[in-house]
């Protein structure tokens, strides 16, 4: 009789071992999952010539000055706070502008409601007009323009749904009372219902803010002058005609990443109840 099976005897109840596999099963998918992000760590300890020696060696020893090198080499001051500019702002606008757009879309005080958001959940699945986009950014005289690249991100049809089937949990009776006291429909929008739909708020913040940080194509085409580069556009530094240092490229990598992180570290608790309210009801 082996350990396992005089132990499982000994309790009087069989060990679980469905239990175990599950387990398992999902340390291997975290370990597929974070594999990625380990390996841009490595690489970011290195110095160039052990990494194009061995890419996927362990680091024998920490390289922490590729991090300073990124920083200064990519303008981080700079285009850190450029990117940051555009993702604060953008995401303002947006917010406020598709809060007064998805409530009365969710509570059907406009005709065709149900249409409406029909349009916004089939523009999910829609490619990026670029040329049409291009051209009324040009014709705006917006081009290579801080104004015009923040215009690009006040659409954003996953917003809309999202909050939409939020408000729909918000109770309509809440309408009603605020109509008797006399509230008028933007105060009652501003006063009651934002603070009602914070989860949903917090989600699409995320998730909005996120993407503009990210955005590497849009500031390619709409920005040359260096002055309005966000930080994925100064990453370019990195890039040389024989190569490219792939070390200090992966420290500026982690340092972008980090805003981002903190933001979803400080929202995550409404971010879970914000995605999934509506889901049952809508």
């Amino acid at each position: 009789m082996n350990a396992a099976t005089s132990a499982a005897s000994s309790t009087g109840r069989p060990l679980p071992w469905g239990k175990f596999a599950s387990y398992g099963f999902l340390v291997l998918l975290a370990v597929i999952y974070l594999g990625p992000l380990l390996m841009l760590v490595n690489t970011s300890l290195k110095t160039t010539p052990s990494f194009n020696r061995d890419a996927t060696r362990l680091a024998s020893e920490l390289h922490f000055e590729n991090f300073a090198e990124a920083w200064e080499k990519a303008n981080f001051p700079q285009y850190m706070l450029n990117s940051a500019l555009y993702a604060a702002s953008a995401t303002t606008i947006y917010v406020v502008t598709a809060v007064f757009v998805a409530f009365p879309i969710a509570r059907g005080y406009v005709k065709y409601s149900g249409v409406l958001l029909t349009l916004f959940v089939i523009a999910l699945f829609l490619p990026p007009a670029l040329i049409p986009q291009f051209q009324l950014i040009l014709r705006l005289g917006l081009y290579n323009n801080p104004i015009g690249y923040i215009l690009l991100f006040i659409v954003n049809p996953i917003g809309i749904v999202i909050l939409v089937n939020y408000i729909k949990t918000v109770p309509k009776e809440l309408d009603e009372a605020a109509a008797l006291d006399g509230c008028g429909y933007f105060r009652f929008v501003w006063s009651i219902v934002l603070p009602l739909i914070r989860p949903a708020i917090a989600t699409v913040v995320v998730l909005h803010a996120i993407g503009i940080w990210n955005e590497v194509i849009l500031p390619t085409i709409y920005l040359t002058n260096e002055d309005y580069f966000p930080i994925t556009r100064g990453l370019i530094v990195f890039q040389g005609v024989y190569g490219s240092d792939w070390p200090v490229l992966a420290s500026a990598v982690l340092m972008l990443t980090l805003p981002m992180v903190i933001l979803f570290l400080f929202l995550q608790r409404y971010i879970v109840s914000g995605l999934t309210a509506g889901s049952v009801k809508g």
